[in-house]
Parts: C-alpha cells; sequence; structure tokens
C-alpha cells in the first residue's frame, strides 16, 4: 500500500477543485451557445481537451523531463481528474495498447463503456423505486 502524505493530498484537492470548477464552466459555457444542438457538446468538448491536456503533459514530462513528482500529482491526479477522469480513461487505454496489450485495452475500453452505461441506468432505475 502506498503512503501519501499531507503535502500530496492537498495538491490533489487544490488541483482537483481548480478542475472541476474549469470543467463546470467551460462545458457550462459551450452548452449555453450550443443548445439547439440538443447534444451534451461542452461534456464532449471537455473530454476531448482533458484526453489532450493529459496526452501532452505526459509526453512532456517524459521525453523532455518536464514535471516533477509534486507537479504531476497536481495536473494529472488533481487538475485532469477534476476536470475529467475520462482523460484517465484515455491515458490508461491508449498505455495498455502501446504496451501490446490489445484484449486488456479493448476489455477496458468495452467494461468502461458498457458497464458504465449500464451503472447509469441502474442508478436511475433504483432512484425511481
Amino acid at each position: 500500500m502506498i503512503a501519501y502524505g499531507l503535502p500530496q493530498l492537498l495538491w490533489v484537492g487544490l488541483g482537483g477543485f481548480l478542475g472541476s470548477v474549469g470543467r463546470f464552466v467551460m462545458a457550462g459555457m459551450i452548452n449555453r451557445f450550443s443548445p439547439a444542438l440538443g447534444f451534451p457538446l461542452g461534456t464532449l468538448t471537455v473530454n476531448v481537451l482533458g484526453c489532450l491536456a493529459i496526452g501532452l503533459l505526459h509526453s512532456l514530462a517524459e521525453t523532455r523531463s518536464w514535471l516533477g513528482p509534486e507537479t504531476r500529482i497536481f495536473l494529472f491526479i488533481g487538475v485532469l481528474g477534476g476536470f475529467t477522469t475520462y482523460s484517465t480513461f484515455g491515458f490508461e487505454s491508449l498505455t495498455l495498447l502501446k504496451d501490446g496489450a490489445i484484449l486488456k485495452a479493448s476489455a477496458n475500453i468495452i467494461l468502461h463503456v458498457f458497464v458504465g452505461l449500464a451503472a447509469v441506468w441502474l442508478g436511475d432505475f433504483l432512484g425511481r423505486l
């Protein structure tokens, strides 16, 4: 088990706050300007931007040795985790694919999408009982 200290928890908490506020503001603004679409464009935009950001930041961190451990915790887990966990899902799926674990990557993608949708349906169903 990994032990986390108070400084790491504070960085994650601060980043999560900023990411969540960013998601709320950005998705809300986009949805306000596109109500006629009848499509959650704000959520899609936030999720795609989160995926772009985690891919770019991870690449910069790995190839150029940018971003120390505290900054990674703040940005990856805190900010991007608060902004969208979809970015983590995308990153983990891509990592599995890059590692040649195609079956695991496929299972990760299928389970997240279909089990996630089933869980939303179940939660909605239970909430209506």
